[in-house]
């Protein structure tokens, strides 16, 4: 066969193609239905709050964009509290919250009449990091983490941590007291939550904090470990050694082993996202929220969070389809090693358990 007579053969073929491809976008433009209509989906999503949560919901916002591109999604980053405050004045429609929901902040959604869907997204790990050039510490234990950040504190000096490590002083770097991770780190290491010294530098966002660290010989400091993941050359990860034999011998780094099998005691945490109910069933809203849990398994593990397990997403996904309201949490706040599987798996048994009527 001649080149001509090849070129006209796919000249000819073209043309059909292009024939066949007007056709089907004029059906799916005269349709409500199909695969062509998903892509007519517009509207806007409203997402503020944890700076932790962020990379995730902006990569689950890129993603969703690109399926649906006159959907606007914008993500905002006021830290879990100030998010949460944007999201009970009815200012955004979702809220990004590295710990759950607190029962002040429950109070105020009662009265100002706002009902939320609490979603767990994924697992991550408070890394307790420290400047490269530190050549002294590779492990802290939980007591000597307490006696360094509890109130009134007067550990100044790396030699008062371990008198093996030498006489320099100690600058130390943490999020923001509007943070989540403030709130759960506090938690986990002093005992209560929003308790600790108030001499360190402190921001509401981690990339401050990794900037502060990465130029401080002297720093100590702790952020989610998906923001050490992408610093690794600026940064360097310690260990932590809880005492509890049950999670492993000695320190135990941060991985995702290690954070969803829950050996990484006690800065393992789940993470979540808030819909407010009276825009659950908006189209846009919908849609990106079921793409949300549809898609955080891989890109969890993208942006360095530890995916939770398939039934977790199922249960979660169901929970949302149900417009089941409140948290799981049962309004206590930041709680140290739970497994929100087993939280979500309760919930059910017991909707399945209870009387119609009380459902």
């Amino acid at each position: 066969m001649n080149i001509l007579s090849t070129r006209k053969r796919f000249e000819a073929g073209s043309f059909a193609s292009l024939f066949l491809l007007v056709c089907l976008v004029l059906a799916g433009c005269g349709s409500g239905d199909g695969p062509a209509a998903e892509g007519q989906l517009s509207g806007s999503v409203a997402v503020d709050g944890s700076s932790t949560v962020y990379p995730l919901t902006e990569a689950v916002a890129e993603e969703f964009m690109k399926v649906h591109p006159r959907v606007r999604v914008t993500v905002g980053v006021s830290g879990t509290g100030g998010g949460f405050s944007k999201f009970l004045r009815r200012e955004t429609d979702i809220s990004n919250a590295s710990r759950p929901i607190k029962p002040s902040e429950q109070t105020l959604a009662e009265q100002n009449g706002v009902g939320y869907i609490e979603l767990p997204v994924a697992y991550d790990g408070l890394a307790v990091v420290a400047n490269p050039q530190n050549d002294w510490a590779e492990c802290l234990t939980v007591e000597e983490l307490r006696r360094i950040w509890e109130p009134n504190s007067t550990v100044t000096n790396w030699n008062q941590i371990r008198p093996s490590f030498p006489d320099r002083e100690l600058h130390l770097y943490g999020a923001g007291t509007d943070s989540g991770t403030y709130d759960y780190f506090t938690a986990a290491i002093v005992g209560e939550e929003g308790a600790s010294r108030t001499d360190f530098t402190a921001s509401e966002d981690d990339n401050v904090l990794v900037q502060g660290i990465s130029g401080d010989v002297n720093a100590l400091g702790f952020i989610p470990y998906a923001y050490y993941e992408e610093n690794t050359d600026r940064l360097k990860l310690l260990g932590v050694d809880d005492g509890n034999p049950d999670n492993g011998e000695g320190c135990i780094l941060p991985d995702a082993e290690t954070v969803q099998n829950g050996t990484y005691q006690p800065l393992a945490r789940p993470i979540f996202i808030y819909v407010r109910a009276d825009r659950a069933e908006d189209p846009a809203v919908k849609a990106f929220v079921e793409f949300y849990l549809q898609n955080a398994t891989q890109l969890a593990r993208e942006v360095g969070y530890v995916a939770l397990s398939d039934e977790a997403y199922e249960l979660a996904l169901e929970r949302f389809h149900q417009g089941v309201t409140g948290s799981i949490f049962a309004g206590e706040g930041s709680q140290v090693g739970v497994r929100v599987q087993d939280l979500l798996r309760m919930e059910r048994a017991a909707q399945e358990e209870a009387p119609a009527g009380e459902q």
